[in-house]
């Protein structure tokens, strides 16, 4: 299976390869590229960055982000509280839709509804803004249950379909891509947004337009994107180097000197609101794929420990990723999470002595095997991370098989709880510790809480805080429990923290764009002279 993967992957990179270099420039044409592609073209089937992104340039939202992540009215013009559970929005008049249906309060109703249904991988977000109701055309009222102190930010995750378009196509339903399911919504899209979906092959080349119709300001002159997913960075860096592109998302951190003294290409960056971190199965008694029988080696905190402590953190970040990352102990995307708190973000120290005692005294001290699921084209050297952890470890007699796949095989599995150890980046435009607290930290339950706690863990003081946090209007108040909550998951070791990343955007020197913290790329913000 291996050997085909590898084949699969390189036929697809010549494709890709080729594909780019009968396209010859053009004038107001984005051509880029990153190491995967856009998971499917339904907005509310899988919450993943490049897939939200893609997404986000054909369907919009009523609250959305700014150059500067602050939230900016969309399709939305205004707002207002109510009460501490009810919320009014007004909506954009004369907004159509991509096919020219009107977009209307009936939208926004049938896509809360939509988004919060289980097969949708948004339904976290969707549930806490409450319950939707049609006051007029273009009157929209929530009714929460509690008070929730982030509404507006779980607003600004909610891509708008349309009811009309949804009911004729049968996409009704979110597609539930974790069972490998395809519907209409899959490979079509019909939005509000600036930039119309042309055509989609899956892993080989997406092509979208300007939308004529659209009724926001231009900030930038493009007209055409075709998007072309390339999973070797050399290959990406050569079409980049050559013209072939105009841009790339994810140079490789090795390769960022070489562009930055190349002619003609430029390098934009800065750090994104992600973490990386390594989770483990904690809920099993006896894990699926390890060498250990009868029981779950990573339920001890003293193993949970030892793997924190054989973490030679510093050599990742300054060998492997090339200074392009910064090391944390805090499991929140951004430090303002938690406050920059040190206590919660300071990592424990490196000690690898004190690691093998741990193993010592857990009863492992001839360590065990156990299977490593990792992504091989989502985060920056996902793959060589997980393959640099697996020499630290052995040196606890922790033997790694690494099972590393591209990001389409590897959120399904994961998400399936088909998983042992695992690596996992969370982050986005939300500064807020909520956007981890609820869907990755807390115990697995109703509505999406835990549905990203893929090491099934349950920490009873973390999952009292947070949801007390979730629901605590007073900001203080709230501060003291989201550092609470913190502070319980870092003694408890749940997950392992790494680093947040850096990203280097690759562009040609003709190219104007605007690097957000989110990794978002705005079509919208560019122009190509």
């Amino acid at each position: 299976m291996k050997r085909l993967l590898l084949v699969t992957n390189f036929a697809a990179a010549v494709v890709a390869a080729a594909a780019l270099a009968v396209l010859p420039a053009q004038a107001q044409t984005l051509r880029w590229a990153s190491q995967g592609d856009a998971q499917t073209m339904d907005p509310h089937s899988q919450n993943e960055s490049l897939t939200n992104s893609i997404n986000g340039q054909v369907y919009e939202l009523l609250v959305s982000r700014d150059k500067k992540l602050m939230l900016t009215p969309t399709l939305a013009t205004e707002w207002q509280q109510l009460s501490p559970t009810q919320w009014r929005f007004k909506l954009r008049p004369n907004v159509k839709f991509h096919d020219g249906t009107p977009f209307t309060a009936d939208d926004v109703v049938f896509s809360v509804i939509r988004a919060r249904e289980g097969s949708s991988d948004i339904k976290v977000y969707a549930n806490a803004v409450g319950e939707p109701t049609k006051i007029d055309n273009l009157t929209v009222e929530f009714k929460t249950k509690d008070v929730n102190p982030v509404f507006l930010e779980h607003m600004a995750t909610i891509q708008i379909m349309s009811k009309v378009w949804s009911e004729k196509n049968k996409a009704t339903k979110a597609i539930d891509y974790k069972n490998k399911e395809e519907g209409f919504a899959t490979f079509n899209a019909n939005g509000t947004g600036p930039f119309m979906l042309v055509s989609r092959q899956p892993d080989v080349k997406t092509v979208f337009k300007r939308n004529p119709a659209w009724w926001g300001p231009t900030d930038g002159n493009v007209q055409e994107v075709i998007y072309t997913p390339i999973k070797s960075d050399a290959t990406r860096v050569a079409a980049l180097l050559s013209g072939e592109l105009d841009f790339i998302l994810d140079p490789a951190p090795q390769d960022v000197a070489r562009l930055r003294a190349s002619p003609g290409v430029k390098v934009i960056d800065g750090p994104e609101n992600r973490v990386i971190f390594i989770g483990m199965d904690q809920n099993r008694d006896e894990l699926l794929y390890s060498s250990v029988k009868g029981k779950n080696p990573f339920k001890d905190i003293r193993v949970r420990k030892a793997l924190y402590d054989a973490i030679d953190i510093e050599t990742i970040r300054s060998k492997l990723m090339r200074g392009q990352a910064f090391p944390t102990g805090g499991i929140t995307p951004s430090p303002l999470a938690a406050f920059n708190d040190p206590a919660i973000e300071g990592r424990r120290p490196y000690d690898l002595e004190g690691a093998k005692k741990l193993m010592i005294d857990a009863g492992y001290p001839q360590g065990f095997e156990v299977t490593m699921d990792c992504p091989n084209n989502r985060y920056i050297n996902d793959e060589e991370i997980c393959q640099t952890l697996a020499v630290m470890w052995s040196k606890l007699n922790v033997k790694i098989r690494l099972n590393a796949m591209p990001r389409a095989t590897y959120f399904p599995k994961v998400q399936k709880f088909d998983t042992s150890l695992y690596m996992l980046g969370w982050g986005g435009a939300s500064t807020d510790a909520e956007s981890t607290l609820t869907p990755v930290l807390r115990s697995r339950g109703e509505g999406g809480v835990g549905s990203w706690n893929f090491g099934g863990f349950k920490n009873v003081k973390l999952d009292e805080f947070a949801t007390a946090s979730s629901k605590e209007g007073d900001p203080k108040k709230r501060e003291q429990l989201i550092r609470s909550a913190l502070k319980e998951h870092n003694a408890e070791v749940n997950n392992l923290p790494l680093h947040r990343q850096v990203i280097p955007w690759g562009a040609r020197a003709n190219v104007t764009l605007v690097h957000r913290a989110d990794n978002w790329l705005e079509w919208n913000w560019i122009s190509v002279k």
